[in-house]
């Protein structure tokens, strides 16, 4: 047996462990390696990028679950030169290396994700700043405001700015979304028809562009960015900073549903609602007016479901006993906020409601009310979305459809819900329709609308099983078909689409050109959201 010296040994060893070394870190870079430039490894960002599995399967899906695309790495950012660092890093690289801002994720198809690219979890930058929510008043602008992170969720801008007796006047149904992520596409509810969607509520961005550049943007310094990032699908900028227009927060909420079994009737109701006000969001006349119109689809006379915990068991069974020929159901959805307290005020409110619904032609008999606190109202989705969770209903497929359609053709697109929708029983999850006043929305701006004075919002916002999202996805597609063959103009809100062609036909010629031209200004290595799969063809 040949004897093994202490040199002999000590070689042995060391060229175990090298062996061992090499093992581990070829196992564990190479993710990394085959994909991310070699100089991401030499520098301080390398120890923001994670490749745990629980973070890269976040970044990988998404509130649709309907797509999956794996990145390299996620990049949890301490700040925003985190993220400067890294589009530096990445745009040097050949070929340079995509890059998506990811927020709360609830996009349906993808459209945060970065297939072999880096996802930046905004919600850990959010977390590491000091700054939080600010409140401020700005003499020039006439108006309080407050500061936020892009990663900041607006449920927390709620809380945070309510306890200062302000609040933002324009939100979207569901509360627990990014910032930066309505904000880069229009961020939309019942008080759009009046206040506008959310990107006509900014003053002021912190952006990070495509060339790793911070710019601080709005109306007045550098427009080109601010009016391209507001509605611009994540393209021109990563949003770092919002500061949102902010009014005094009303005390309480009265909340109205009615009902009608007319289409027809249902809309020419909303129409006369929205119809009252002014650019300055002012009813003519004197009446403060509503702060809130939406309606919505009660297919298959359901009430009794967690959309319509509003009803008392007594109003459900009511409801139940509607006799329609399609089994449909239209539900107009209304509110006006209070102030104050005083009861006297509160007289007042009523007076001025009943003035506001006079002359509507819902079913006589089906007016339902409530008086909610104004942070009840406004979270009224966060209860449905627990109880979904608590049966397992909530984490699964969402194949939505999201349309704005022009006010003059909303008539035609109704043969959708009386021939397509009601004979389907698996159509699952609120339908709603309301209408939004054209002059609130900012055209320089990056959003696409119908090129009418009134626009109707229409939301499938259907629900499924991880087996059968397919029927309802064709359903959509069969939707889609039918506005095509009958020359309904609608427009995609939150937009999928798969070819270049498709993308320049929702834009149109003039605005794609200025996107285009957007894009090449600030994001020209076109690093910037592929999972929206808007340049990808270029």
């Amino acid at each position: 047996m040949a004897k093994f010296t202490l040199p002999y040994l000590c070689y042995y060893l060391i060229i175990l462990v090298i062996s061992r070394l090499i093992t581990i870190i070829g196992i564990k870079q190479k993710p990394w390696t085959n994909i991310l430039p070699s100089n991401l490894f030499y520098n301080d960002i390398s120890t923001k990028l994670t490749l745990d599995e629980t973070s890269i399967n976040m970044a990988s899906s998404d509130f649709g679950m309907l797509t999956s695309s794996k990145p390299a790495a996620v990049l949890n950012p301490t700040s925003t030169q985190d993220i400067i660092s890294m589009i530096k890093l990445l745009v040097k690289s050949t070929p340079p290396i995509k890059i998506a801002a990811r927020g709360r994720g609830h996009s349906c198809r993808g459209q945060a994700m970065a297939e072999n690219g880096i996802v930046v979890d905004m919600a850990y930058l959010s977390k590491n700043l000091k700054d939080g929510i600010r409140v401020s008043y700005d003499p020039l602008l006439g108006h309080y405001y407050c500061d936020v992170s892009g990663g900041e969720l607006w449920i927390d801008v709620l809380n945070g700015t309510i306890e200062h007796g302000y609040a933002p006047v324009s939100w979207t149904d569901y509360l627990y979304l990014s910032v930066g992520g309505t904000l880069s596409n229009a961020g939309i509810s019942g008080q759009a028809f009046r206040y506008g969607p959310q990107i006509s509520n900014v003053f002021e961005l912190d952006v990070v562009t495509g060339k790793g550049e911070l710019v601080t943007c709005s109306k007045k310094n550098n427009t080109e960015l601010f009016n391209a990032v507001l509605g611009g699908l994540g393209q021109f900028g990563i949003i770092t900073r919002a500061r949102i227009k902010l009014d005094a927060a009303p005390k309480t909420v009265k909340w109205v549903r009615m009902l009608y079994d007319d289409f027809s009737t249902f809309t020419k109701d909303q129409e006369q609602l929205i119809s009252f006000y002014g650019d300055k969001h002012e009813l003519i006349g004197g009446n403060d007016g509503l702060n809130y119109v939406e309606g919505s689809i009660m297919h298959q006379i359901s009430p009794n479901n967690w959309r319509s915990s509003f009803f008392t068991p007594n109003d459900q069974a009511k409801i139940a006993s509607l006799n329609t020929s399609n089994g449909i159901i239209y539900c107009l959805e209304v509110a006006k906020y209070c102030y104050d307290s005083n009861m006297d005020h509160r007289t007042g409110i009523d007076q001025e409601f009943e003035e506001n619904l006079r002359g509507l032609n819902f079913i006589p008999g089906f007016m339902f009310e409530k008086q909610v606190s104004f942070v009840e109202f406004l979270n009224r989705v966060r209860r449905g979305e627990l109880e979904l969770q608590s049966k397992g209903l909530w984490d699964v497929p969402h194949p939505w459809l999201n349309i704005f359609i022009p006010q003059s053709q909303i008539n035609d697109f109704s043969h959708v819900f009386t021939k397509i929708i009601s004979k389907d029983d698996k159509v699952l999850g609120p339908i709603l329709i309301y209408p939004m006043n054209r002059n609130n929305w900012d055209d320089e701006m990056s959003a696409i609308t119908p090129d009418e004075d009134v626009f109707y919002t229409v939301g499938l916002l259907h629900s499924s099983g991880f087996d059968d999202w397919q029927e309802l996805e064709d359903k959509n597609k069969e939707i889609m078909k039918y506005c095509e063959e009958n020359g309904i103009k609608i427009k995609q809100y939150l937009p999928h689409y798969n070819t270049l062609e498709e993308w320049k036909s929702h834009f149109g010629a003039k605005k794609w050109r200025v996107f285009k031209e957007r894009k090449m200004l600030f994001d020209p290595k076109m690093i910037l959201s592929p999972g929206q799969k808007v340049f990808n063809s270029l």
